[in-house]
């Protein structure tokens, strides 16, 4: 009676981005903080950090997460990069990476500059790292707090209309992407930035 043997893969068979992928679809970063003001589980940008490593390790692939402030019209962003590098073999030059900003606000309560800064940059490393490795971090319909977005239309639509420069529009939006495709009224937010893109565009 014939047998069959089952192939297996090494890791070190695999290309680049099969590792990358194999890492991707491995990664299990649950939302094990809470924020007991809005009532909602989250993961900071410590805690993807801390369940890539290993998976790092095991692929070969080395995670580098860096930023930058940007002035864009007359507000500072943070710019930040998440980085996969090919560890095993560094000579080839392989990488590949995903962007993810965030405004410092110009007060907020409590905190000096640095903090103000430190937590922008601490936002800006986690959408990053959620866009390298695939992490959906958009609230479930089902969540309390997603209830609590269904008023926040009003207030979107009103941060839309003050923009001065498309740029500043642009960054906003892609900074507060994951929260306003949670909006149920998310076409409508898309639709008011779109027309006030085109406004801006035709002023320039």
């Amino acid at each position: 009676m014939a047998t069959t043997t089952k192939k297996t893969t090494e890791v070190k068979d695999l290309t680049f981005l099969e590792r990358v992928t194999a890492l991707q679809n491995e990664l299990k970063a649950p939302k094990s903080r809470y924020n007991s003001f809005g009532k909602y589980a989250y993961r900071s940008c410590e805690d993807i950090v801390e369940a890539v490593k290993p998976l790092c390790e095991k692929y070969g692939l080395m995670l580098h997460i860096s930023d930058s402030i940007e002035l864009v019209g007359q507000r500072f962003y943070i710019k930040a990069q998440a980085k996969l590098y090919d560890a095993s073999a560094p000579q080839s030059g392989e990488w590949i990476g995903s962007i993810g900003w965030a405004r410092e606000d110009e007060t907020k309560k409590g905190m000096d500059g640095s903090q103000i800064t430190g937590t922008a940059s601490s936002y800006a490393r986690k959408y990053a790292l959620n866009g390298l490795l695939l992490i959906d971090d958009t609230k479930d319909a089902d969540t309390d707090e997603y209830a609590k977005q269904t008023g926040r239309k009003e207030d979107y639509m009103a941060t839309i209309s003050k923009f001065k420069n498309i740029a500043d529009l642009e960054i906003w939006w892609q900074s507060n992407l994951d929260d306003l495709k949670a909006q149920p009224n998310y076409k409508e937010l898309f639709a008011a930035a779109s027309q006030k893109g085109k406004e801006l565009n035709a002023n320039t």
